[in-house]
């Protein structure tokens, strides 16, 4: 069952990211705190410099954790429609310049749809657009069709700006762009799973139990 396979992920992720958390957390018990200076020059006291430091750094894992988890419950729902041969990553030649060498697509969804997946995007920097010209570009050359997944739409109004120029490099070479609710209501049309639905129920559970 799909619930049950995508819980105990959340489980197996939870569990590393607590595991990654409470290492960091006993090497930074041992870590210098001269900077602390600045900090307190900057009014910032001693206790709000420690949890500053501390959210920083976990923070970190926390997002990185987020993104892969949804990267792989995603990719599970596109392989419980289509099986695993026909939803899986795979890399494809950079045709727009030597670095990378190759591109990995998220998931290749019966070697037609190349999605990539995105839990939540809150970039502001203009390269990225660059990069990702190149990148669907070479998708295009590959024979693919690029799409965009984002679960999340970001707040500042830069790096709305960064999507939307995103949603117009894949519309003008024939690719799709969704994001917010039009990204879960694609992976619910085209795998007939409702992934947000899942996702809150084991959310609320864990809330309980709390």
């Amino acid at each position: 069952m799909i619930e049950e396979k995508i819980r105990q992920l959340a489980d197996q992720y939870a569990d590393n990211l607590r595991e990654k958390i409470e290492a960091r957390k006993v090497e930074m018990s041992q870590d210098s705190v001269e900077h602390y200076l600045i900090y307190e020059v900057l009014g910032i006291t001693e206790q709000e410099g420690i949890l500053s430091d501390l959210y920083q750094n976990t923070g970190r894992f926390l997002y990185k954790y987020a993104g892969a988890f949804m990267e792989e419950v995603t990719q599970l729902c596109f392989s419980e429609k289509f099986g695993e041969d026909n939803a899986k990553k795979v890399r494809i030649p950079n045709t727009e310049s030597h670095s990378p060498k190759t591109y990995e697509i998220d998931c290749l969804v019966n070697q037609i749809d190349a999605y990539e997946i995105k839990w939540r995007d809150a970039t502001t920097d203009g390269d990225h657009v660059k990069k990702e010209i190149a990148r669907v570009n070479s998708i295009k050359a590959a024979g693919y069709r690029p799409i965009r997944i984002v679960f999340f739409y970001p707040n500042r109004k830069q790096a709305q700006r960064i999507q939307l120029r995103l949603e117009e490099v894949y519309q003008a070479i024939g690719g799709q762009y969704y994001y917010g609710e039009t990204a879960w209501k694609h992976v619910k049309e085209v795998t007939g799973i409702d992934l947000k639905a899942i996702l809150e129920k084991i959310a609320a559970d864990k809330e309980a139990k709390a």
